[in-house]
């Protein structure tokens, strides 16, 4: 198989489709081969690497989905555009969880699709460029404190972060509140070559409306009433470092458009101003809503998402990481210890059952409050439930343990059973996790394979 550089394949089952596509991608420069159906895709495939496909749902033989999983079966680095109808919004949501880059719904505007394309192979470039990379990426360790992940989910973003970090890719990071979204962008700031010049943050969902243009592109004396003198906009501040635009999908559609220009000219007009001002800031957004859902819904504008779309960072909730708990824990702990003067070192089997079991809504920053409060609270050297959030134990103390609780057992038994108990379930994880394979999983938990076999053994796990 050849790779050959910007080859774009076009799968459709519609000539005239196939035609107006491969005149407006010729046109932009990209070399172009036509399929028809997803049997002539699938054999071009074994000869020719395309850089991206555009792949429309309906097709003969077998739908776009399911060629989307053999495309990217045989190659999981390869860029996907669905093309869709507006009927079929969902089906190409799916699609970008089974690891499309984006989508088209038909009719489509051309440049807007040529953006998409561009985006697209700058994406599948940056991966390509991966093996080039980590010489870099190994003088950027070890992480940063508060950053440690025994979790393949978020080691997979952790490489995704220090991938683009020394390039200027505009980076949009989604996750929930708390999964430590301003975290990530200040560690791909300080991995760049910008880490000496400004970091400015701004929370969009603070502003008000009313403010938001004044705050984010400063204003002249005099602009008007009120401006006794010269204000510094956020992207001024920024200038030669990043700019971190958090909850971005809060800003009215009058200052939409406005970023939209800043965006496309790299100039910034304060309000009141006689000239324009060069910018060189690399940008950074964050939102802890389904972006696309809210460019779908018309809240945010189209076209300014596909030009911050450059590259995307989901940041999975703390409750899918659960193994990524205790050193988490163990990190907050040794930090809250130290604020409040306490020897408290460790968590209780009881404790660490409570954490390992609460879903974490709130995600690492509900986490790390939590744990302050215990080392507050706890009197001993040991984090034990009586120190931890009441709804929190509430919402995670198994059946077992409070039927131990009201028969009178000695405590040493208590926690012996739930020592047990805690030691069964990670190991469950565990094997879960690898899919049921011993040597892996024996390594996942730092001992060895017979160890492992012995502890399952005696723990009834087969």
């Amino acid at each position: 198989m050849s790779d050959r550089k910007n080859l774009i394949f076009i799968v459709d089952d519609n000539k005239d489709m196939r035609l107006i596509l491969s005149d407006v991608l010729r046109s932009e420069g990209y070399e172009v081969c036509v399929c028809s159906s997803p049997k002539t895709c699938l054999k071009e495939f074994e000869t020719m690497r395309p850089s991206l496909v555009l792949l429309d749902f309906k097709l003969p033989e077998m739908d776009g989905l399911e060629l989307l999983k053999e495309l990217k079966a045989r190659d999981e680095d390869l860029m996907v555009v669905m093309l869709t109808a507006y009927g079929e919004i969902k089906s190409a949501v799916q699609a970008m969880k089974l690891g499309a880059f984006d989508y088209v719904t038909k009719p489509f505007n051309n440049e807007e699709l040529v953006l998409i394309i561009r985006n697209a192979l700058k994406t599948g470039s940056l991966a390509r460029e991966v093996a080039s990379l980590k010489t870099r990426l190994e003088q950027c360790r070890p992480y940063p404190e508060g950053v440690m992940s025994d979790s393949p989910q978020f080691r997979q973003v952790l490489n995704q972060v220090f991938l683009i970090a020394p390039t200027d890719v505009t980076v949009i990071l989604q996750g929930e509140s708390g999964t430590g979204k301003e975290l990530l962008a200040r560690m791909i700031h300080d991995n760049s070559s910008r880490r000496n010049k400004p970091f400015v943050a701004i929370d969009c969902g603070a502003l008000p409306e009313t403010l938001a243009e004044s705050e984010l592109f400063g204003y002249e004396k005099g602009a008007f009433s009120g401006a006794d003198a010269r204000k510094e906009g956020q992207f001024e501040l920024a200038n030669g470092g990043t700019l971190f635009l958090d909850e971005i999908t809060n800003l009215s559609e009058s200052v939409q458009s406005k970023l939209l220009r800043v965006l496309q000219d790299r100039k910034v007009h304060l309000l009141g101003g006689k000239r324009d001002f060069e910018l060189d800031v690399r940008i950074m957004a964050a939102t802890n809503v389904d972006f696309l859902s809210e460019v779908n819904a018309g809240r945010f504008r189209n076209d300014l998402y596909h030009r911050l779309n450059e590259f995307n960072i989901h940041i999975p909730a703390l409750r899918d990481r659960g193994e990524d708990v205790p050193a988490l824990a163990s990190y907050f702990l040794g930090l809250a210890a130290k604020e409040f003067r306490k020897e408290v070192k460790e968590f209780s089997c009881e404790a660490m059952e409570v954490l390992l079991n609460y879903n974490w809504p709130g995600n690492i920053r509900e986490l790390r409050n939590a744990i302050r409060r215990a080392a507050l609270l706890e009197g001993s050297d040991q984090i034990t439930p009586a120190a931890l959030p009441p709804e929190i134990v509430k919402k995670t103390m198994s059946l077992e343990c409070k039927e131990l609780l009201g028969t009178g057992t000695s405590l040493n038994k208590i926690t012996r059973t739930l020592s047990r108990n805690v030691e069964r379930d990670i190991i469950s994880k565990a094997l879960s996790e690898t899919k049921n394979n011993k040597t892996r999983a024996a390594k996942m938990l730092g001992i060895d394979r017979m160890t492992l076999y012995s502890k399952m053994k005696l723990l009834g796990l087969g």
